[in-house]
């Protein structure tokens, strides 16, 4: 088996070969375990929004979640890059909803608000124009 320090060594003589010429390619690392619970409470959604924004079926992210199924490797892949930088996954999936950040000169910022806060938001919101006499 092994060390770290060799399998380590063993990847920059990979990149030291594909810089080369001498190799063509590389492997990608995917992980073997994600934490799509803990994905998706960091962005603040629901199972449901978070579902539709990143294209998986809905069952799949409640049986992930659930422990009774884990995710296809491509899955696995997309759903580490969607923990790393959420908004490359956006801006590559839905390009129209970041246009107007291109032409900016400042970094596009992904800010995800939970639903939960948004009926929080909507009941406090009534709460003022029902008191305030209007309807």
């Amino acid at each position: 088996m092994k060390t770290q320090f060799e399998r380590m060594m063993d990847g920059l003589n990979d990149v030291e070969a594909f810089l080369a010429g001498e190799q063509e390619g590389f492997k990608a690392h995917v992980p073997q375990d994600v934490d799509v619970k803990a994905i998706r409470n960091r962005l603040g959604m629901t199972q449901a929004r978070f579902s539709d924004t990143f294209g998986f079926s809905l069952d799949a992210v409640k049986h992930w979640e659930g422990g009774r199924r884990i995710p296809e490797a491509s899955a696995r892949t997309l759903l580490t890059v969607i923990d790393r930088n959420p908004a490359a996954v956006l801006t590559a999936l839905k390009p129209a909803a970041f246009a107007a950040a291109v032409g900016s000169s400042k970094p596009a910022t992904v800010h995800f608000k939970s639903e939960k806060k948004r009926q929080a938001s909507r009941r406090a919101t009534r709460r003022k124009a029902y008191s305030a006499g209007v309807k």
